[in-house]
Order: structure tokens, then sequence, then C-alpha cells
């Protein structure tokens, strides 16, 4: 499968393109993640002028109307490149959550300040001992007058170090692994008795540990209806799953481009590396490896675009496929570079840490497949992933 882009979508993946070639190279990257705050606010404000974070929205929105083909394009470029900014994070995950959604209200409230760069959001859904399950959360929300108060915990919460607000699952009726009594709310990060403990993780960007003691969150702020907080976190993680195969994807192809030019340049005996039939094969594998998950991840963003019946298990398929296609892409990358492979000085292996996290992010390839096939909890209850 190959999508053909429209004049815009043509104009908007060029332009990316340029402005990360010029303004987001290796060095400028490395430079970046190496400050305290990991990330740069003004390379966020230039990527909001450029009209990234409002693309895929609709109009309706404030958003310029690409839907999911444009999330694709941004996506995979910014896996090209290694972006740490939290496009993923802020824009498919909260934005386009609060936009599918939210009350008419909240959209008023939150979506300006996203779009226009100023506000940064994270999804702190996972929890201790959850293993991907979306219906485990032991979070509390009790409801006390105009507010609910949140007690509970939530783990490796991409981008909350850097977020003004957090998109958080908590439980207002059931026990933990109900499907039902799962509601979402929208929580000010520097609340009274919500505490983080950040950290790096192992491709450079922050994560947290969430801590909610006691938080009050105005009853305004929850999003969707009460109890039926799980629908909206299946979506959620069906666009975060399919953006994120479009990022592993960008990686590959650099992975894929890299390895070629090395094996052009790198001599042993007297002869180019690319000379030797066996390593030839080993890239004509990569190569195939790439098409099958572009492939894949088109055939997804479509779907996803079309709300295809049965979205959620083709979602887990392109995760599973694309996750083993891309580790073995990375593998096979830092081996053909030999040791320079293992440098942190080589961009190599950081495509390689941010593939391993991007597996580990909503559910590994293992969980997924095992969804696709039928053999998880999630997809026997769940309507949409039969």
């Amino acid at each position: 499968m190959d999508i053909a882009l429209s004049e815009e979508q043509e104009l908007l993946k060029s332009s990316l393109q340029r402005f990360l070639r010029d303004n987001y190279d290796f060095a400028t990257r490395q430079k970046i993640v190496a400050r305290e705050a990991g990330w740069s606010r003004e390379l966020w404000r230039e990527l909001m002028g450029l009209g990234l974070l409002a693309a895929p929205l609709t109009e309706d929105a404030g958003g310029l109307g690409g839907g999911p083909v444009a999330s694709m394009i941004i996506m995979q470029e910014f896996g090209c490149n290694l972006v740490v900014e939290p496009f993923l994070e802020t824009v498919i995950g909260a934005a386009q959550t609060l936009e599918a959604s939210g009350s008419a209200e909240q959209k008023a409230r939150f979506l300006p300040p996203i779009l226009d760069g100023q506000s940064i959001w994270a999804l702190a859904f996972a929890e201790p001992r959850g293993r991907f399950d979306l219906e485990h959360v032991t979070t509390r929300a009790e409801r006390q007058g105009d507010s609910y108060v949140l007690t509970g915990r939530k783990s490796a919460v991409s981008a909350a170090p850097w977020a003004d607000h957090l998109i958080v699952s908590a439980r207002t009726s059931g026990s933990a692994r109900d499907g039902q009594g799962i509601s979402l709310f929208a929580v000010d990060r520097t609340s009274p008795r919500l505490s983080l403990q950040g950290y790096r993780t192992i491709d450079s960007r922050a994560a947290a540990d969430v801590t909610l003691d006691g938080v009050s969150v105005p009853a305004s702020n929850m999003i969707g209806p009460e109890g039926a907080g799980l629908a909206i976190l299946e979506a959620c993680r069906n666009r975060l799953i399919i953006a994120q195969g479009a990022e592993a994807v960008g990686a590959m192809l650099a992975l894929n481009a890299a390895t070629l030019e090395y094996t052009k340049a790198r001599k042993q005996f007297g002869v180019p590396l690319g000379s030797f039939q066996v390593l030839q094969h080993r890239m004509v594998d990569m190569f195939i490896a790439q098409e099958e998950a572009l492939s894949l991840m088109q055939h997804a963003t479509l779907a996803l675009a079309s709300d295809e019946a049965g979205l959620s298990r083709l979602a887990s398929g392109a995760k599973s496929r694309i996750g083993e296609a891309s580790r073995f892409v990375a593998e096979q990358a830092i081996q053909l570079h030999g040791g320079m492979g293992m440098s942190d000085e080589l961009n190599v292996g950081h495509y390689a840490k941010r593939i391993t996290v991007i597996n580990s992010q909503n559910g590994d390839p293992g969980f997924h497949l095992l969804r696709f096939a039928g053999l998880t909890r999630s997809a026997r209850t769940m309507p949409s992933a039969a």
C-alpha cells in the first residue's frame, strides 16, 4: 500500500522535512536533550508557527482538518529525526481526546492554549502492575460537592515533567479491572497534593511516576460521561499506536539509509562492506521489513481516518508486526555498523533506544499479538476489538 498524498499533504511533508533538516540535525537534538529541561519550548513554538499543532484536528476544533494522515506525516518525520518534543502526548493523545469526548466548555477552555503552543499535556493512564490493561484502574475518584477527590498512583507517564495538565483515569465506581466505572479527568499538574517522581527514559525523554494524594478536581473537568472512560481510552490508544507506528517507520527509514551509506563507505579487505553478498542479503531483509511496516502503518492510518470496523484489532496487529520489524532493523543496523553502532556519538544507537521505548508503550508487540488473536481479557470484552 502507498498512500497518494494530496498537494496540501505533500506541502506539509516537504515543509516539515526542510524545517527539521535546517533546525534539528542530530547534533542539535543532542544539545536539546542535554539541557536540564530536556526539550525545547522555543522549537515547540516554531512547530506551532508551522501549523503542526493544529494540523490533525478538525476545523470545528480550531485545527486544520488534516486528520490521521497529517498525524502520520508529522510522526514519520519526527521518527526520522528523533524529535523529543511531546507532540504525541499533547496533540494526538490529549487534544484529540478532548476534541472527541470533551464538552463544548472544555474544548473552548483547553484547546486554544494547546494549539497556541502554550499548554503541554500528558496522559496518566498506566498503573503499577497494570500490564497494559486499560481497565486496570485502582486510582479512586470520590465525589465531594462540586469536585472529585482523586487518590492513587500512575506510572511511567511520558512527558509528565514537561506537562501543564494531565488526563488521569480514575475509578468512580466498581473495583479494579471492571470495564465500567472508569472516568477521565483533566488535572492541573500544579494541583496541591499531586507529586511527580521524574526521570529520564533510555531514549533521552522525560517521564514520571505520579502520586495523587487526595487531589481535588472540579467536576467540570471530567472528560466524557461518568463511568464511560474505558471506550475513550481505547480510542485514544488506537490513535497513539498508529501514530507511533508512523514514528517507528520513520526511524526505520533513517536506520536503513544510514546503514546503506556506511556499508558503501566502509572498506574491509580493500573493498566496500556493501560488496559482500551476505551483507547485501541482510540489508534486503531490512528493506523488506521497512516496507511491510510502512504498508501496515498506512493501512492502519486509513482505517483510523474512516473509523473502520474492528479498528482496535487492526491497531493491535499493526503494533505487533511493526514492533517486531523495527526491532529487527535496529538490531541489524547496530551489528552492521560494528562497534560504532554502540556508541553514543552515532545516531544509530539512539534510534534503537527510541524503537525500544515505542515497543514498550501502550502494550508491547507480544501483548498486542495476543490481543489480535483474541487471547487477552480486553480483546474478549471490548466490542471495538471484535
